[in-house]
Parts: C-alpha cells; structure tokens; sequence
C-alpha cells in the first residue's frame, strides 16, 4: 500500500473515531438535542488538529517490524505529548472564558469548543496510539517493508526539527502564565463570594433589564422597532453559522486543496522516478545489490516530499545518520517550481521544511563494514567500489590484495581521486602515523587521469610549488615570459633584473638536434667475439638492419649512429637517435632493446648484461655528453652595453670578465669540475624544468654550461657574453608536459606539444630559452659577487627577518621589480 494512502487514510480513521466519541458525548452525556449537534461538529473539524496525528502515522508507517511500530509510537507520543498537553490547556482555557459572557447562544457553543478539545486531547493520548498499532499489525506484511527504506534516521530528525519549530521557552513561560491567570478567572467567575451589597445590585440591574426587555416586547412598540429587534435575534444565531462555515470553507480553500494538488503532483512524480528506477534496476547485473525505488515521504500537511534509497532498521536508532550497509544514502528532494514538480537527483541533500524552508546537511558516518566475503562479491559483480564504504575497500586491500593492490586500487575502484584518499589512509596507519597528518598535503581536485602510468606510483597527493616568471626575454626577437617554479627566494628576483640587461639588445641563439642516447652492456665469450661484433655493427650495411629494426619501433624515433667502446670482451653501444619533440629516453629503450635482439640474431653468443651502460650517460656527469652532447646543444650570445651594466647591474664590463675567469674557469678546474664552468646554471635549468614539465633528475646533464665573457665595443667598455649548452634534455610532449600546470607554463611559452610541421621544433625553442635564461641568471649573479650584494639580497628575500630576530620589524615594501639580485651560487 502506498505510504502516503496508508497515512491519509489512518489520518481519516483517527477524524471518525473523534468525531465518533465527541458526538456520543454531545448526545448521551450532556442531554443535548440532535439539531445542536451540528454546531458542535462545526467547530470540532475547525479545531481537531491532524498535523500531530500525521506525523505520529508517518513515524508508525517506517518500522520494519511490529516491535519498531511500536517503539516508534512510544517516540512520537514522548516528544508530541507534552507540547499537545500544553497547547490544549491553553485552548481550554482561553475558549471557556466565552462560557461566562452570560449569553447563552454562546455559552453553549463555547461549551462545545472545549469538548472539542477535551476530546481530540483523550482520544489522541490514549485511543489513538493503541488503534495505530493494531491496525499497522494487521495490515503488516513483507511486502510492506520494501516500501519502507526511507532511514529511520530521516523520521527522527524530522521529529527533532518538530521539536524545534515548537515556540521558545519564553513563549511556553507566557502560556503558563496566562493558563494561570484564566484559572483565577474561571474559579472567580464560577465560585463567587457571597456579597450582600453586590447581591442586591445584582437584583436591581436584573429588575431593571427585565423592565427594559418587557418594554421592548411590547405589542403596542413601533413596527420598524419590533422588526429590528425581530432581525437582531433571529442572526445572532445565524451569523456566528455563517462565521462558523465561511472558516471551514477557507481552511479547505487555502490549506486542504492546496495539499491535495501537492499531494497528487508528488504521486505523480513519485510513480514516474518508481519507473525509471525499475527500469533501470532489470538492466543491471542480476548478482548486483538491488534497492526497489521508494516512494515520498511526508511528515505533515505542509511539508516537503524527501525520498531517501536507503533502509534503515531498528539497530541504527544509535548510529543516526548513516545509510545502509554504512553507505552515504542517495538522496532526492521533489520540489514544486512553475506548477510543475522537479526531482533533484544524486548528492543533493534532503530538505525538511516542518514549518520553515531552511536546507540542512548532514555528515553520514559510516557503519561497520560487512563480511569480507559480501565485499568481494559485490565488488566482483560491479567492477567498481562504489556500492562498497572505505571500511570495506580497505578491508579487501588489506585480506585481498591480490584482487584489489594497494598500488592500483585507483583502476580497481574506478575513481582516482577515492583511490589515492584510501591509499593516504592505509599508509598512515600501517606506519603507525596520526591520521592528520598529511592534512597540510592536498590531494583533491586534481585530474590524476593525466598521472596514472605516466608520471607516478603509489599517489598520495601532489606538493604545490610557487611559480614565478622572469621577462620579458627579447629572444631572437621575440619577448618570453618564462615561468619557473621555485622556494629559493630571490632566483625569480634575479633572473628578472638578467632579463632587463639582456633585452636592450636582446639574445640571439643557435639550437642543434644532438639526438636521445642510450649505451647497452653487452658480453662476449672472448674479446675476439666482441672485436668482431664492433666491426659488424660499423659496417654500413649492418647500421642498416640494425637502424631498420631500430626504427620499426617508433614515427618518430630515427637511429643517427652507434657509438662502440670496448673493454675486454665488454662492448657499451651508444645508440643515438632523433626522438622529434619529445625528450625520447622511452624511445630509444623501446628501439635499443628491439635492435639488441637482431644483433643476438647475427652474434648467438652475445649476453645483454643490461640495457643501459652508463656511457649514455644519463643523470650522471659525464664527459662524453659535453665532448658528443646529448638532447639538444644550444649556444646564445649578446653585447649589454657599458651603460646598461652601470644602470641595472651597478658595475663595469672590466671587472665582470675578470671575476668570470678567476670563478668559472680557473675555479672549476681547481675544482676539477665536469660541465661546471659557470655560476649556477643547474639553478635557472631546474626551476623551468619543473614548470614545464621536465624530469628534474636531469638538470645534471642539462647543466652542464660554459659562460664566457669578452671586452668588446670601439672602447672596450661594453660586454659580450656568450653560455654553450651542449646537453639540454628537454621534451614539449610526454611524461610530466601532459599535467595541467606544466602544460599552461609549456602553453605560455608557445611551445606545447608536438610542432605541426616541423618535428623536434617545439623541444629547440625551449632548448632555446632555457638556455637564455640561463644567461640571464648567470649574468645578474655575477654582477651581484662583484659588488658584494649577495648576501644582502638573500637576507632580503630568502630569509625571514621575524624568524631570525624577532626584534627586528619586517620591512615595510620589497624591492622594486628587476632591481634586486643574486641566487645562491653553486
């Protein structure tokens, strides 16, 4: 049976029954005459109050079982009686008051009212709750409790909003001190005090109204006053009828008839979800979990429709709030909007409008998880987790790993940001770590789809790094503004004041396509196997085959040449190929490996110790990336006139050329140092290499950089100064360039992805920049070493003058832009 039916139809049953007793009242017990009773009836349906019997049917309507009925009932009646018992004293009273005005017309229906409200007061405390229960264990079926999944929770929280929207104490403490001051009157006015004095006025004022009246009914008074008179007392009567009905009318008018059509477009709207759901139910899996639809609920006559998808039983009356089997319940809410009603689907909350149209959210906590067995079948039959709460996706994680892994529960569950919260969750805790504690890593609102087997394992989270820009760079041309993600306070700063001093003339550049490379180890049984196997490789028609299985494997990959070192019977092949806009490393693996087995083909005997070598030689300083290069090898120069040096960098050409020989050269050759001949290029080259997207485990080969500094200029005053790069790895496409930050900083330097028409063209434009920024740190650093601002400008930007000293006020304005200086050198 549909709830809403069941409910209106037990409301119905209660109105009878009331009607029943009140009328038997009337008759038997007061003498009256059958004509009265039907004033009497008029103003019991004007006063019975149907709300609070609703509301207790509804809470009667949601148990499972006759024992929840019940328990339900004894709920209602603890939370409606009190606020029932009050406002009935208070209407008692206040309506006797009419049955001491003296007029006996109105005494008499006064007299009703209260009996009205005597009556619906017993009959709702103490036949109602008792003919509730019987008629709902009668009707009780297992059919019935499909119909009722709306989560006891719902009922009980509408019961406390009831609660709530009853008046505040102040108010209660007002109708305790009127119920108060009209007893006084009622005893007052029913057990006067014998007054001698007022007895005898009494009987004068009787005489002489007794004396006015007879006058007043006298057969010889004027016509037009006896018809008065005669119309006076025949609708005194008749107009408090007509009162009595026009109420009644407009209470149907403005509230029943307005619920009514509510009523009907909620069923309406109710039955077509119903059908939607049950169509959608017999096309899923059979072995899925099925929820039958449930209908609206109403808690009042004036309420809101909420339909929740979620049963709830009476073991969760402790746990209010959470859905079935734990899960977050499903909610929809039927709001009337332009005559027509609209269901607001998934993940909107529920709306309990008793008496008021405030929203409220609630947290729905989670319930312990089910067998492992169910868990795993439910997740089996879905192929996702979403019927499964995080309790029970752990659960399987920690007995099951094998069917879902810790390290791949993002593609088992089918939603990766849910996979990484759990991950975080199961790491705290099998580390035996506060659970709050990654709360300052953020890991939500990140499109992890860009991540997944491409750029990390295991997620957690990701670290947001600032990102500032140097610029504009005028570079062969055109103005860059570069991005570059840092926590080195004042790299940017210095950088930028570069950028100024480059720019009046601005940088021109070379770009060359050294090629990806990777360096197997191969072994022979003798050393002239392998002698012989270096010479079948540098035969051209050999370099054929081998190319051609090399670039079987890849568009874009191309093999250039091979390398051969020899070491006993040991060989290091260093293949180096083209790999177009991308960095290539994947590339050459894929194609190194592919031509590793044709060479096993023609040399049976060869073992591949390992794929790569180490004379690639990746990641690692290598002499024979800066002789040979790898990636891309750049070259920039400019002239920044003797007057540009004295008014953005604060010194002369002399002494930056001397300061760069005795640092870069001599000091690096001390050093001993390989690719290291320049003040802090890894600085320049790391910073964009994480904005855009570049493995930052390559800055040591990509480093590597040669400053050079001249006099130059008719007077020898103005500087010309050049940086070499010979092993820039940078790639427009792949890897870390894909992810939306690093993208929008490739996007901002125009050279995102793969060029149009001409490959590898993207990766030299940023090779090319890179390296001209390069320059630009590298010049305004040194000028800050001749001039001894380093340190100053570090304890202006890099360091916290509070932390420090906490004396010490922080300063009132930074520097203005391109005017400070000076990273840490290298």
């Amino acid at each position: 049976m549909h709830r809403r039916q069941r409910r209106r139809r037990i409301a119905g049953l209660f109105t009878m029954f009331s009607s029943f007793i009140f009328s038997s009242t009337v008759l038997n017990f007061l003498g009256c005459q059958l004509a009265d009773l039907k004033d009497a009836l008029f103003l019991f349906l004007l006063l019975v109050d149907l709300s609070k019997a609703g509301i207790l049917a509804q809470l009667a309507l949601c148990g499972a079982s006759q024992s929840e009925v019940t328990k339900n009932i004894a709920h209602g009646m603890e939370v409606l009686g009190p606020a029932l018992t009050l406002d009935t004293l208070v209407e008692t009273l206040v309506i006797g008051v009419g049955t001491l005005s003296g007029v006996q017309r109105l005494e008499l229906l006064s007299g009703f009212a209260v009996l009205s409200a005597l009556v619906n007061y017993i009959v709702f405390m103490t036949f109602y709750p008792a003919c509730l229960s019987l008629i709902l264990e009668l009707t009780h079926n297992g059919g019935d409790n499909r119909g009722q999944r709306n989560g006891r929770e719902n009922l009980i929280r509408a019961l406390v909003m009831q609660e709530d929207s009853k008046p505040n104490p102040v108010a209660q403490r007002v109708k305790l001190i009127m119920s108060s001051g009209l007893f006084v009157v009622h005893v007052l006015s029913r057990f006067p005090t014998p007054d001698k004095e007022s007895d005898a006025a009494e009987q004068i004022i009787a005489a002489q109204t007794h004396e006015h009246l007879a006058a007043l009914n006298k057969t010889d008074t004027v016509v037009i006053s006896e018809l008065i008179m005669h119309w006076l007392s025949f609708s005194l009567e008749q107009i408090f009828t007509y009162i009595l009905i026009i109420t009644l009318s407009l209470k149907f008018i403005l509230f029943d008839r307005y619920q009514l059509i509510q009523s009907v477009a909620h069923e309406q709207a109710a039955q077509a979800a119903t059908r939607r759901e049950s169509t959608h139910q017999n096309q899923a899996a059979p072995s899925a979990p099925i929820v039958a639809p449930s209908p609206p609920v109403t808690f009042s006559l004036s309420e809101a429709v909420t339909v929740c998808e979620e049963k709830a039983t009476q073991s969760e009356l402790s746990l209010i709030g959470k859905g079935w089997h734990g899960r977050r319940p499903r909610r929809h809410t039927l709001v009337e909007q332009s005559g027509t009603v609209e269901l607001i689907g998934d993940g909107a909350a529920d709306d309990y409008l008793l008496g008021s149209e405030e929203e409220e959210e609630e947290e729905i906590e989670e319930a312990e998880p089910r067998p492992l067995a169910e868990c795993v079948q439910v997740l089996e039959a879905d192929g996702h987790g979403k019927h499964l709460t995080d309790a029970e996706l752990e659960l399987i994680v920690r007995e099951r790993a094998a069917l879902c892994p810790l390290y791949k529960i993002e593609s088992v569950i089918g939603d990766a940001e849910r996979g990484v919260r759990l991950r975080r969750n199961i790491v705290l805790r099998n580390a035996g770590l506060s659970p709050g504690l990654l709360k300052d890593l953020p890991f939500q609102n990140y499109d992890y789809t860009k991540v997944m087997n491409t750029c990390c394992e295991n997620v957690i989270g990701y670290v947001p790094i600032p990102v500032g820009y140097a610029g504009p760079l005028l570079l062969d041309g055109k103005r860059y503004f570069v991005p570059m993600a840092t926590t080195e306070g004042a790299l940017v700063a210095s950088t930028n004041r570069g950028c100024k001093a480059l720019s009046v003339r601005g940088v021109t550049s070379f770009c060359e396509d050294v090629g990806m490379t990777r360096a197997p180890c191969v072994r022979f049984p003798n050393v002239l196997r392998a002698a012989q196997a270096k010479r079948w490789m540098e035969a051209e028609d050999n370099f054929k085959r081998i190319k051609h299985a090399f670039d079987s494997t890849s568009r874009y990959a191309r093999l250039r040449d091979l390398h051969v070192a020899i070491d006993g019977p040991v060989l290091y092949v260093r293949f180096r190929a083209s790999t177009g806009d991308a960095m290539g490393m994947n590339m050459l693996s894929k194609g190194t490996e592919r031509a590793l087995r044709e060479l096993q083909a023609a040399f049976p005997d060869m073992a591949v110790v390992s794929l790569s070598g180490n004379v690639c030689s990746d990641k690692k300083p290598a002499v024979i990336n800066w002789i040979m290069g790898r990636g891309k090898r750049v070259v920039c120069e400019t002239v920044i006139p003797a007057a540009s040096l004295a008014s953005i960098l604060k010194t002369n050409a002399r002494t930056l050329v001397q300061c760069n020989k005795l640092k870069n050269w001599t000091g690096s050759a001390v050093a001993g140092s390989i690719g290291g001949n320049n003040a802090h290029a890894a600085n320049m080259v790391t910073a964009v290499f994480i904005a855009c997207g570049q493995d930052p485990a390559q800055n040591v080969t990509s480093s590597n950089c040669s400053t050079n500094m001249e006099l130059c200029g008719e007077t020898g005053e103005d500087l010309y100064i050049t940086c070499s790069m010979p092993s820039l790895e940078v790639g427009t496409l792949g890897g870390g360039t894909g992810l939306p930050g690093q993208s929008a900083c490739l996007n901002m330097l125009g050279v995102r992805g793969a060029h149009p028409t001409q490959p590898a063209e993207n990766a030299k434009q940023l090779a090319r920049i890179i390296c001209a920024i390069v320059m630009a740190g590298e010049l305004s650093l040194m000028s800050a070493l001749v001039t001894n601002d380093l340190v100053k400008s570090h304890m202006r930007h890099n360091r916290s003058s509070v932390a420090i000293n906490p004396n010490v006020q922080p300063l009132a304005s930074s520097v203005k832009e391109g005017e400070s200086s000076r990273p840490t050198t290298s």
